[in-house]
């Protein structure tokens, strides 16, 4: 663990506050980059993963059943998806590590903003995010998956996908705290497989049971898979549901209703840890 550099109160003032609270953050987020130099075996996992999945539903499972077109280019817009719901391990294990060695206790008798530790993991989280989003975009193109909307429409996308993995990060971050040891991570992160694979990722809901189909269209991750095909300008599989029709704004919904349940839920559990 590299040393947490330590502050000291400013004059009072919201200017001042927040410039405490803005280097204390960055204090945590470049201790959580340092542990990529130190461990890069799982950060190269982290980002191999969601390319083996990618390759084996490509080529040796297949994907997109039920989709008029190239299934390449409805899979890949469900894998980007898929691999910001995913990959919630590393967050998960850092969280647990740190509360078990009482490395979390230490920063909270320092002097800095409170908050600046969960600020600091999001950060590297998100840093961790537009790295893996950059692989499989490549990978996905190297596979014959196409934008055809422009760069402005595929910015958007990225914007969406952003977006589901940082609710997501809340999600995991609050559920470590829960777990509170290493062991149970797997346990926990068991919860976000149904939640990955009862969606429209690698099938359309016309292609299921009307019941099945229907719970599939509203899942937050068929959401942001729905939306982000839409942008990028490939096929989606519609089945002219109300969920299908307003995909874009859902995308943005469920996130931002996941975020306002879990953000305060993972701040007021880290409030309550040393008490």
């Amino acid at each position: 663990m590299s040393a947490a550099t330590t502050t000291v109160p400013g004059p009072d003032g919201a200017a001042s506050r927040l410039g405490w609270a803005l280097a204390d953050s960055w204090t945590m987020t470049r201790r959580e980059l340092a542990h990529w130099a130190r461990q890069p075996v799982a950060v190269l996992v982290n980002l191999v993963f969601p390319v083996m999945l990618l390759l084996m539903f490509t080529y040796l499972v297949g994907g997109g059943r039920g989709v008029s077109g190239d299934p390449t280019e409805y899979l890949v817009p469900g894998m980007l998806a898929l691999t910001m719901a995913f990959g919630l391990e590393a967050t998960m294990l850092a969280v647990t590590q740190d509360l078990g060695k009482g490395v979390i206790d230490r920063f909270r008798s320092m002097p800095m903003v409170p908050g600046a530790v969960l600020v600091g993991r999001s950060a590297a989280d998100m840093l961790q995010s537009v790295l893996s989003l950059a692989v499989m975009t490549g990978v996905g193109y190297a596979v014959g998956w196409r934008w055809h909307n422009g760069a402005a429409a595929a910015l958007g996308a990225v914007g969406l996908l952003l977006l589901l993995r940082f609710a997501m990060l809340w999600v995991g971050i609050y559920l470590a705290m829960v777990a509170g040891r290493p062991e149970m991570v797997t346990a926990v992160q068991i919860l976000v497989w149904p939640v990955g694979f009862l969606s429209n990722v690698f099938a359309t809901p016309a292609s299921m049971p009307g019941w099945l189909g229907a719970v599939v269209e509203w899942n937050p991750m068929s959401a942001t898979a729905t939306a982000v095909r839409e942008l990028f300008g490939n096929p989606g599989g519609a089945t002219g549901s109300w969920a299908a029709e307003h995909a874009e704004l859902l995308a943005v919904l469920w996130p931002v209703a996941i975020i306002a349940v879990f953000f305060p839920l993972a701040v007021q559990k880290f409030a309550r840890l040393s008490r």
